[in-house]
């Protein structure tokens, strides 16, 4: 994970990219729930529910975030129930999967650099 990413963003950059994925895993959800309301494959809709929860957490950033860009761009040429908003989504989603978690996500605390202090 460290190869995809120079750094994990800190600062404002770092926390702009919580509120992206905030937002995404937020849409994500609302996605969820009216596709419980009506007839869609539950494939479907369990994906999209583990790239929100992905997204959220900020682990396999990349991963999910292409993932989400995938199902989102398949629901807006599918005739889904709001193609713009569908688009949005997956905009948001490569824009998650290229920039990354930043600092504030599991995927920092896992593959982030590490300090060494070595004690003689």
């Amino acid at each position: 994970m460290q190869r995809l990413f120079s750094t994990f963003a800190r600062g404002w950059p770092g926390t702009g990219l919580l509120c992206l994925r905030l937002t995404a895993a937020v849409s994500i959800s609302h996605y969820v729930l009216t596709g419980l309301a009506s007839d869609q494959s539950l494939f479907r809709i369990v994906t999209e529910a583990a790239a929100g929860l992905l997204l959220c957490a900020g682990l396999w950033t990349p991963i999910a975030g292409g993932l989400l860009t995938i199902l989102a761009l398949w629901s807006a040429v599918s005739g889904g129930s709001d193609p713009w908003a569908q688009v949005q989504l997956a905009a948001v989603g490569a824009a998650l999967a290229m920039l990354g978690p930043g600092a504030w996500s599991i995927d920092a605390r896992l593959f982030g650099r590490k300090r060494l202090i070595h004690e003689p």
